[in-house]
């Protein structure tokens, strides 16, 4: 019997692999042991005697702790290749030695030490240095478990598990959401003009919710291969302190992200002001993502794709063809046409390999919306990307940037109006044939507190950015150009919560010449503690193309 999460339960083995809470201090002190970590050694070979823990080497000295920074934001990314590639990563606010991850089984037996490489950036507006550490783990076994430990000179080690893709069609489960922020507070609050207010309280200062600290839980109950975060990760761009934003941010999703890859995509609210010529800088550091051609020192990383399964999942970075001026500087165009081509080889590769099914694309800005009063659909996209989702069949496109949650019907070509109007190409809510058309899902209610999802039109109208104006001399900003449409693309829209993720399983089939199918759930997020209440289901479907 297979659980929801892609388990197999009746076979021990397997629930054993999952269930890495068994016995895990007494394996992360035999991993510690055979590594030879100070510490680790001594209480591990009164735990198991006899082995690598007795021939672990006497430590030096430890540094003074009250000098070395700890491991902060453990997390995890996929290489290009999710079943054999695995990147851990952590950072700092000082320079350290010898970053390492240590890799081993889940009771404990060491496989292998792998340094950490370093990189850093000064954020701008603080003058801060961050250092960051990606350890790139390859010749991983497919569909396996592992845990391993993190730690560099003088740090206590911090660990986390993950498991790796199956190599081939099998079943999985990933979620999905975006604009998240942090449920933390960052400045004083500032009363209005002629009001004094002694001591005033501290509040939120990047749009954050306590809803920000529920959505992580409620991945994690559900405990997928992978999560998919759909830009406007921690909002750190309008932040008073932006690398504390940061800081806050890995504190809050490490719980979730240490034990399973949390895959990105870059939103306007990741372009800050002075980190780099275009002002990813900060988000390039944090993340260590799959190399793709076409990349410059400058678009390192902004746009990626991976394999899991029989699943292409390719991340894009809008900001370079949407018209919206979102972020803390415009910078449409910046790739020059190469994230473009790029995108174009990597769909028609992907849908030229017989042993990819689905394609799944990530990305933050929209070109389907329902709201009044809020970002709106973006031109570009439409003029750009989904011309190229038609000709190559994208199944699903995941995306956040309005800070609710809808989908559209299947959509395949476009009205010859201004504003490119999707055309549906069937209606049905519960089973679609996505060889028809690709399915859009605006996923952003990952934890602001600015949703959208009371803002929707009735009936269902969209407003498109086709234009942005000339800067506005007092706040430099290009205010958009919106023109009104009909949306007979609207299907299903969520008005009675604000917050909540997507899950997705997906299921190969038996054989060759079967449907391969992707049952969907969108959950709201109603507790504290991540719990869940469904808010509605639904399959994509499609002929396997072996």
């Amino acid at each position: 019997m297979v659980s929801s999460r892609g388990y197999d339960v009746s076979n021990p083995e397997e629930m054993t692999a999952h269930n890495t809470g068994l016995n895990l201090e007494l394996s992360r002190r035999r991993l510690l042991a055979a590594a030879g970590i100070a510490g680790g050694a001594a209480v591990a070979a009164s735990l198991i005697g006899t082995g690598a823990a007795l021939a672990a080497p006497a430590a030096p000295p430890l540094p003074d702790p009250t000098t070395t920074p700890p491991v902060a934001g453990l997390h995890l990314q996929f290489g290009a290749d999710a079943s054999s590639e695995m990147v851990v990563s952590w950072h700092t606010l000082q320079s350290i030695r010898n970053p390492r991850v240590m890799l081993g089984t889940l009771d404990g037996k060491l496989e292998r030490v792998v340094e950490a490489m370093e990189t850093s950036y000064t954020d701008a507006k603080s003058g801060q240095v961050v250092y960051a550490y990606h350890a790139k783990i390859g010749q991983l076994r497919a569909d396996s478990a592992y845990l391993y430990g993190v730690s560099h000179e003088g740090a206590a080690p911090e660990f986390g598990t993950f498991r790796t893709a199956a190599r081939g069609r099998a079943r999985f489960t990933f979620t999905s959401f975006g604009d998240q922020a942090t449920p933390t507070l960052g400045k004083r609050y500032k009363p209005p003009e002629g009001v004094a207010i002694e001591k005033p309280p501290y509040v939120n200062d990047n749009l954050g919710s306590p809803a920000a600290a529920a959505t992580p839980l409620g991945v994690e109950r559900l405990q997928p291969l992978f999560h998919l975060l759909n830009g406007d990760l921690c909002y750190a761009n309008i932040a008073e302190d932006r690398v504390r934003t940061w800081w806050d941010f890995w504190e809050n999703n490490s719980r979730s992200a240490r034990n399973r890859p949390w895959m990105p995509a870059a939103g306007n609210h990741e372009n800050e002001l002075g980190n780099g010529p275009i002002g990813y800088q900060a988000y390039q550091t944090y993340f260590s993502l799959p190399e793709a051609t076409g990349h410059t020192d400058v678009t390192r990383g902004l746009w990626y794709a991976f394999t899991v399964g029989s699943m292409r999942v390719i991340s894009l970075a809008n900001d370079d063809i949407t018209y919206q001026d979102g972020g803390n500087s415009y910078v449409r165009g910046y790739s020059e046409g190469a994230q473009k081509a790029w995108l174009e080889r990597e769909l028609a590769a992907a849908r030229g390999d017989h042993d990819v099914d689905w394609i799944v694309v990530c990305m933050h800005q929209v070109a389907i919306s329902t709201v009044d009063k809020f970002n709106g659909a973006d031109l570009g996209i439409r003029e750009e990307w989904v011309p190229l989702f038609d000709k190559y069949g994208v199944d699903l496109v995941v995306c956040g940037h309005e800070h609710h949650y809808e989908r559209s019907h299947p959509i395949r070509g476009r009205e010859q109006n201004a504003t490119l109007t999707p055309i549906p190409v069937a209606t049905a809510t519960d089973t679609i044939d996505t060889t028809k058309g690709t399915v859009h899902m605006v996923i952003g209610g990952g934890g602001t507190s600015v949703p959208s999802n009371t803002l929707f039109f009735d009936p269902p109208q969209c407003r498109v950015i086709t234009a942005a104006g000339e800067p506005d001399p007092k706040t430099g900003k290009r205010p958009p150009v919106y023109i009104k449409e009909q949306a007979p693309w609207a299907a299903v829209r969520n008005a009675a919560h604000s917050y909540g993720f997507a899950a997705f399983t997906v299921d190969p089939g038996s054989r060759p010449g079967d449907f391969t199918t992707i049952a969907v759930t969108y959950y709201d997020v109603v507790g504290t503690d991540g719990q869940l209440a469904p808010f509605e289901t639904f399959t994509l479907r499609r002929p396997r193309r072996d």
